[in-house]
């Protein structure tokens, strides 16, 4: 009889246990249901048809954290959708039609470091021990080369690349034109702004950022441009103008004859044959 109440005791109680359980599910569930519906966020339609098309490399060459955000911008006239490198001209045209705008002809480019320095050209001012980032050595007195305008060759740029489209050889970083996307995520991440785009068809382009005069130049660097401007004097195309003491190259007229290539006294001028001869072909 004893046993037989205790039985029925024990039941009553994992009875209201389970109660309280249920009800307490229940009213959360409730709780749930209420703050998703106070604080739901509607998705512009628009946003997620544009996100679709895009590339989704997430590079951040556009100047957005991510694909997310660059549809975002898009999508509310924040954005110019040639700002992106990476997504395909088709998948542009499917995203010019959501937008409503006309798509223009892009031509592909890719990006070039503009410096020859590295250990064997460009002098150093110091011994730099810090974070081995290009980042924090430029914070440091604008950084330990001669040149202030010169490659730190960290790897910053190669350490967001996400072609692997960069290796960095004597402290001075190379472009592979044949992985590169042009995606921008390069030029972002040097503190030194010396990385740009060129037209992938470009026959030469100007390996050096310096604007300084031709004798602080020399004091240190062994190849940085002199400003002497005879590859502008020399080009029988009218192709090189000389600004800030650097040569500086309208492609639409460059026919790539080389005569800048061949004029150059330091050798600043470089063919982009060359390289795509020297190049590996690209693996997958």
């Amino acid at each position: 009889m004893q046993l037989l109440e205790i039985t029925s005791q024990t039941w009553i109680t994992v009875g209201i246990v389970a109660g309280i359980f249920a009800g307490s599910a229940l009213i959360i569930g409730a709780l749930i249901l209420l703050v998703g519906k106070v604080f739901k966020v509607n998705v512009d339609e628009k946003i997620t048809k544009i996100l679709d098309n895009l590339a989704g490399a997430n590079c951040g060459g556009c100047g957005c954290s991510g694909c997310s955000g660059f549809a975002a911008k898009l999508a509310n006239g924040g954005a110019e959708l040639s700002a992106c490198h990476v997504t395909s001209p088709e998948k542009k045209a499917e995203i010019a039609k959501l937008l409503g705008i006309e798509l223009t002809d892009e031509e592909r480019t890719v990006a070039v470091v503009h410096c020859l320095g590295g250990i064997e050209n460009c002098a150093d001012k110091f011994e730099y021990k810090g974070n081995p980032t290009c980042a924090a050595n430029a914070n440091l007195l604008g950084g330990n080369k001669a040149c202030s305008y010169a490659c730190l060759g960290c790897g910053d740029c190669k350490a967001v690349c996400p072609e692997n489209a960069i290796s960095v050889e004597g402290r001075l970083s190379k472009v592979d034109p044949d992985r590169c996307i042009s995606c921008g995520a390069c030029i972002t991440a040097c503190p030194k702004d010396i990385i740009d785009r060129i037209p992938a068809t470009a026959p030469v382009y100007v390996a050096c950022s310096s604007k300084c005069r031709g004798k602080d130049v020399m004091n240190a660097c062994k190849v940085g441009c002199i400003a002497c401007g005879i590859c502008a004097k020399s080009c029988p195309h009218g192709a090189i103008t000389m600004q800030d003491n650097l040569p500086v190259i309208d492609y639409t007229k460059c026919t790539g004859c080389l005569t800048c290539v061949e004029k150059c006294p330091r050798h600043i001028i470089i063919s982009r044959k060359v390289i795509a001869e020297e190049t590996p072909e690209k693996t997958a």
